[in-house]
C-alpha cells in the first residue's frame, strides 16, 4: 500500500511540474500542441491533473523541452547523491552545472526565461564563453550591442561591464563556460585540405561580440 500511495503522490506531481516548466521557458499550449502532435485540452489537463500521465503523453513533451525524461515525472535519484550534478535558480534563471572538479574552467547549461530582458550590466573578474543553444541571446558589453542566434558564439572579458538576456519574447538556453583572468576558449582548427576541409578557424562560422 505504501508503494502505491507514493506512485499516485508521484503521478499527482507531474502536472504542475509540467506546467511550471512550460510556463518558464515562456511556451503557450498551442505551440507545445504544434510542436508534440498533442491537443492543446489534452496538454490542459494534463498540467490539471484531469488526464493521466503516459509514456505516450510525456515522451513528445520531453523532446519538447529538451530534458530527459525523469525530470517530468520526478523519478528518484540514482547513485551517489554527491556527485550528481542538479539544477538550480538563480537571479529567476535555470542553471545546471556541467563539471564537478573545482578549479577553472567551469561550464554551465543556462536557460533564461523570456520575461528577462531588461539589462543590468555587471563587472567582475574573469573570462567567458557563451554558445545560443536555442532562441536568440542579446549580448551587452560595454557600449556595444550584438544578437546571437542558434549555434553562434561569443567570448568576453567580464572586467568590461556586461549583460546577456533574451532578445525577444522567447526564452534563450545557453552554454556558458567562465574561466579565471587571462583563461581563454582554446578552439582548434578544422580539418586541413587533405582531410576535405579548409584551412580556416573552426569559430569562424560563429559570432565573436564585438571589444573581445
Amino acid at each position: 500500500m505504501e508503494d502505491l500511495t507514493s506512485i499516485a503522490a508521484a503521478l499527482a506531481e507531474v502536472g504542475p511540474r509540467l506546467k511550471r516548466l512550460r510556463t518558464q521557458r515562456g511556451v503557450t499550449l498551442a505551440a507545445l500542441s504544434e510542436a508534440t502532435g498533442i491537443s492543446t485540452s489534452t496538454l490542459s489537463r494534463l498540467e490539471t491533473g484531469r488526464r493521466r500521465p503516459s509514456l505516450e503523453l510525456l515522451l513528445p513533451i520531453a523532446q519538447a523541452h529538451r530534458v530527459p525524461l525523469d525530470e517530468l515525472v520526478g523519478a528518484p535519484e540514482v547513485g551517489d547523491p554527491r556527485v550528481r550534478l542538479r539544477p538550480r535558480r538563480v537571479n529567476g534563471r535555470t542553471v545546471l552545472p556541467l563539471t564537478r572538479q573545482p578549479g577553472s574552467p567551469q561550464a554551465w547549461k543556462v536557460v533564461i526565461p523570456a520575461g528577462q530582458c531588461e539589462p543590468d550590466l555587471r563587472v567582475h573578474e574573469g573570462y567567458e564563453w557563451l554558445y545560443v543553444l536555442s532562441g536568440r541571446l542579446r549580448l551587452l558589453l560595454g557600449d556595444r550591442e550584438a544578437v546571437l542566434g542558434v549555434g553562434e558564439a561569443a567570448e568576453f572579458d567580464t572586467r568590461l561591464p556586461h549583460w546577456f538576456g533574451s532578445a525577444d519574447d522567447r526564452s534563450v538556453e545557453i552554454l556558458s563556460l567562465f574561466g579565471s583572468q587571462g583563461e581563454r576558449m582554446h578552439v582548434r582548427a578544422r580539418p586541413g585540405r587533405g582531410s576535405g576541409g579548409d584551412d580556416g578557424d573552426a569559430a569562424s562560422a560563429g559570432h565573436t561580440a564585438p571589444g573581445t
